[in-house]
């Protein structure tokens, strides 16, 4: 009974061994497939300096436990992110453990490959005015801290070299990014697989040109899409889409839909070669057109253009909250710029109504020999439909503003009344409208005023001051603030 019991242990040993080393077989079996397997790239470019990759691939894969080896990934690649899947036999495919691995040669690592064998070490030297070369063969012993060399019967620290010959490069798999997946494979043959990631270093901006015309009040709009590559590859003949808003960033990534939208124009716009739509609290624009964005470069893309908007032009000068405070220059009129802005209505009744990307909008205007002059440019945020565009544009030259504090009284503990007197030049041709903008803090009472104020928010007030051409207007309140 002891002898059966022995060798039905020995027998079941065996089966087990066997069947670990051919598991441990089947494990060792590597695929590398590079960027010549890829069959389509497709990439989401956040405003935010990231981009979503869906490398597809076909790869030939054995049955059982393979070691995948993906090449040709973006070295800013974030490892947490990858996901990997089979569009063929998605069943049948699954990954029991990812790593991402990258080791690139540099002459400090490759000399450490060769600790323990011989190099030949090149210097330079000077015979006869003429430049003579020396070769030494050495034996690298050692190079931490610095090389240690055996030549000949002796060991050398400090050995000077012009530089070294390698007779090889050692073998390393990682010289490249690469993905490193054990899949266990139940259907051996080709596969298309779908690989995800999240990258660092791509981004994408938009900028506008805003174009005026001499006399009339209808503008034109352009814009175009500038995006980034600097992840450290190339993807060519990719598709190409572009998310707008403020991605919250957390332990897992967005993965955004695929969904192409229906209609590729809205209102009046000509949308140039791009789709946009709704994703969730976002809006993504499709590029209809695959493009190829080489390692540190960028391409530009038309995203629209607009014609026939309505714009205006307002001119507003703004106080400070501190001048309720304490005695202003002592009385004395103190000068305070104009600003000048453009402002027109993002809807469908005025030729747009599309969702704007922020972005920085440039604005030109025709002189009167028909050249564009460019006369501002401001920062846009991103601007959904229906909203007002309004860009500062710069400080005006023919129309100057004056402040006076005609009055300060202090009436209490934190408490003051005074009196203020705004004067407006208008040196154009032109009759103009400015806004004064009065901003306060704590509680607050305008006592009275020459001209109606209207209250735009909780501590501010707006007045609209009419100014003649080539003539002045005082603007003078009274008010009683609380801290």
């Amino acid at each position: 009974m002891l002898i059966r019991r022995v060798g039905v242990q020995a027998l079941t040993m065996v089966a087990v061994a066997t069947l670990f080393l051919a598991g441990n077989s089947s494990a060792q079996t590597a695929v590398t497939s590079t960027a010549a397997d890829r069959q389509q790239v497709m990439l989401t470019v956040y405003n935010s300096n990231i981009a979503l990759v869906r490398d597809v691939r076909r790869v030939q894969l054995p049955s059982g436990q393979t070691e995948l080896r993906f090449q040709g990934v973006a070295p800013q690649i974030e490892p947490e992110s990858v996901q990997v899947l089979s569009l063929t036999a998605p069943k049948d495919f699954s990954v029991l453990q990812q790593d991402y691995k990258y080791d690139p040669l540099s002459p400090q690592k490759l000399l450490h490959e060769y600790v323990g064998k011989q190099l030949t070490i090149i210097r330079y030297g000077t015979e006869y005015n003429f430049t003579k070369e020396i070769r030494i063969q050495a034996t690298l012993v050692s190079d931490t801290g610095g090389p240690i060399w055996k030549v000949g019967d002796h060991y050398v620290t400090q050995l000077f070299a012009d530089h070294y010959l390698f007779p090889s490069l050692p073998e390393n798999p990682y010289r490249k990014p690469t993905l490193v997946w054990l899949v266990e494979n139940r259907a051996s043959g080709p596969q298309t697989l779908e690989a995800d990631y999240l990258t660092k270093s791509v981004n994408w901006t938009s900028d506008y040109v805003l174009t005026l015309p001499a006399q009339k009040d209808a503008a034109d709009l352009s814009a175009w899409i500038t995006v980034t590559n600097a992840s450290g590859t190339a993807f060519n003949n990719a598709r190409l889409q572009l998310v707008a808003g403020q991605v919250h960033r957390a332990s897992q990534a967005v993965r955004p839909m695929m969904r192409m939208a229906a209609q590729a124009g809205v209102g009046g716009v000509v949308m140039q070669q791009v789709t946009e739509q709704p994703l969730s609290e976002y809006h993504l624009y499709t590029i209809h057109r695959k493009v190829s964005l080489p390692n540190n470069d960028s391409k530009q893309i038309r995203l629209l253009g607009s014609s026939g908007i309505r714009f205006e032009k307002t001119y507003e000068v703004s106080g400070q909250t501190y001048y309720y405070y304490s005695p202003l220059q002592g009385g004395k009129p103190v000068k305070e710029p104009v600003e000048a802005h453009i402002k027109f209505k993002n809807s469908d009744a005025n030729s747009l109504g599309v969702p704007l990307p922020g972005g920085v909008v440039r604005v030109y205007q025709t002189d009167s020999n028909g050249n564009l002059e460019l006369v501002g440019e401001d920062r846009i945020a991103h601007t959904p439909k229906d909203e007002t565009v309004n860009l500062y544009i710069g400080n005006a030259f023919d129309v100057t503003a004056e402040r006076k504090q005609t009055d300060f009284e202090r009436l209490g503990n934190n408490l003051y009344e005074e009196a203020f007197q705004i004067t407006l030049h208008n040196h154009k041709t032109e009759p103009i409208s400015v806004e004064v903008n009065e901003p306060f803090s704590g509680q607050w009472t305008i006592l009275n005023s020459n001209y109606k104020y209207e209250k735009i928010s909780a501590f501010s007030v707006r007045f609209t001051v009419p100014v003649a051409a080539g003539g002045n207007s005082e603007l003078t309140y009274r008010a009683r603030i609380q801290r």
